[in-house]
């Protein structure tokens, strides 16, 4: 009998808690969380996508600004797949399939993040970069490439402060070992510049910043142009470069990889799976 009372007890939290704060549309259970970028409501996946549907059909012109449903707040994008550190996000009216500045060279090197790290590590000796000092020497490509990398994890196209942001932490670093300041051992060195790039990328990286810091240091560590260092990856995973994706390679990100879904509003089925 007790038993049975605690389990009534608990079934009723549960669904208290549930019936506490529900999706402001259509007042059930949240399903597939997603919020507003500026005011944090919080709506199920599939009602979010329709009243983004909806808000975009009443509009002549495209906008990139929507409106909370509840609240009726300006919002600028819609934040979900929330695990940890790390989520999804889409920018209103901001599809990358129809933005000018998001090539087919971003589109394979997000295929890369997505693969294993260290997928073509064994290609460079990275531990002979840090012996003989090679990261010292400048890399004249190094600022073009981090700003596709970024782009590309992003889909963002004005990524110039993160990119300066991380630039400086680079330039930083060099300037301590070749004035003599440091006096970190090879390994403690490398665990240094890694640490850095880290806590510079990861307010804009989240979940994805290790994987692009090892980039960062195979990129360096090649000493390769930008369009050499495509042909490695794709030579190693078989998959076309930038300038080699075929017509039924040329898709978006989300049909890439099942892990990064976007949301499209203007097609007719919007549901998540």
């Amino acid at each position: 009998m007790e038993e049975d009372n605690m389990q009534q007890e608990e079934e009723k939290s549960s669904f208290s808690s549930n019936d506490y704060n529900p999706c402001p549309i259509c007042l059930g259970p949240v399903t597939h969380e997603a919020y507003l970028d500026r005011c944090f409501h919080k709506y199920c996946y599939n009602c979010i996508a329709r009243w983004a549907k909806f808000f975009a059909a009443q509009n002549s012109q495209p906008t990139s600004i929507l409106k909370c449903p509840f609240c009726k707040s300006d919002n600028f994008s819609i934040v979900y797949e929330c695990e940890g550190d790390s989520f999804q996000r889409h920018y209103i009216n901001q599809d990358p399939e129809t933005s000018t500045f998001y090539s087919r060279a971003h589109k394979f090197r997000l295929r890369c993040y997505y693969r294993e790290p260290g997928a073509i590590s064994d290609k460079f000796n990275v531990l002979q970069y840090w012996k003989v000092r090679r990261y010292l020497q400048p890399n004249k490509w190094l600022q073009i490439w981090l700003k596709r990398e970024i782009q590309a994890l992003t889909q963002e196209e004005d990524v110039d402060i993160v990119v300066h942001h991380i630039v400086g932490v680079i330039e930083s670093f060099m300037r301590q070992n070749e004035q003599g300041i440091s006096k970190r051992t090879i390994e403690q060195n490398r665990e240094y510049f890694k640490a850095s790039l880290c806590d510079a990328a990861r307010p804009f990286l989240m979940g994805r910043t290790e994987h692009f810091v090892n980039e960062v240091e195979l990129f360096l560590a090649s000493g390769l142009t930008i369009e050499a260092y495509d042909d490695v990856y794709s030579e190693c995973l078989e998959t076309p470069a930038s300038s080699a994706i075929s017509e039924d390679e040329e898709m978006m990100p989300h049909k890439l990889n099942t892990e990064l879904p976007y949301l499209h509003f203007f097609d007719e089925d919007s549901d998540a799976e």
